[in-house]
């Protein structure tokens, strides 16, 4: 960890400056923070137990997360005010790295049929969130172990104004965007000339 550390301080920072064309180091665009967040309302309809993705959640980010509380009822999602409505995990400085660093080289890969993700999901500000179907790509998730199969949402905090500089720093981190489809050029046939037509 100390290693990856060193080289986002030593080369990825500085080479996102260079690019950007910033000339205070103070203002290439970092990473601020990083939320792992799990709805557990669907799971409230069926039991009152969610424990286990309060662990899952725990051995995913390796720190323990807070229930967070409805503060409204909403009636046509069945939801009273003051009941369960999420989990979620706050991640900053070396555990955000670490997540980040086994989210992107371990966790990914293994996705099945993974193409990359969109460069549309940015929120204007320079924050990007991403929606994971299945939390069993993880490492520290045992499938065999698994009861109940959950998405996780994750969003990337950065401290970029704009979606241009956030793009640049997950792309120097080695963020997987999906590549652009390139269009096959079609050669354009030359029309023959019409013949004349023979009296």
């Amino acid at each position: 960890m100390k290693d990856f550390i060193d080289q986002l301080n030593k080369v990825i920072y500085p080479k996102v400056q260079k690019e950007l064309g910033i000339e205070n180091p103070m203002a290439t665009p970092r990473l601020h923070k990083i939320v792992v967040n799990v709805g557990i309302g669907s799971r409230l309809k069926n039991t009152k137990d969610y424990s286990d993705i309060v662990d899952n959640v725990a051995s995913i980010t390796g720190q323990r997360p807070v229930v967070t509380m409805a503060k409204k009822a909403i009636s046509n999602f069945k939801l009273r005010e003051g009941t369960p409505s999420g989990v979620v995990a706050t991640l900053r400085r070396k555990k955000m790295y670490d997540f980040f660093n086994r989210m992107v080289n371990v966790a990914f890969p293994r996705i099945r049929d993974f193409q990359g993700f969109s460069d549309k999901a940015f929120d204007g500000q320079g924050n990007y969130s991403i929606g994971i179907r299945d939390c069993s790509i993880f490492p520290e998730m045992n499938p065999d172990d698994l009861s109940h199969v959950h998405g996780v949402s994750i969003s990337i905090i950065t401290t970029a104004k704009d979606n241009e500089s956030a793009k640049a720093l997950l792309k120097a981190l080695n963020f997987p965007f999906r590549k652009p489809i390139k269009k096959e050029k079609q050669d354009e046939e030359a029309a023959s000339p019409e013949e004349a037509p023979q009296k």
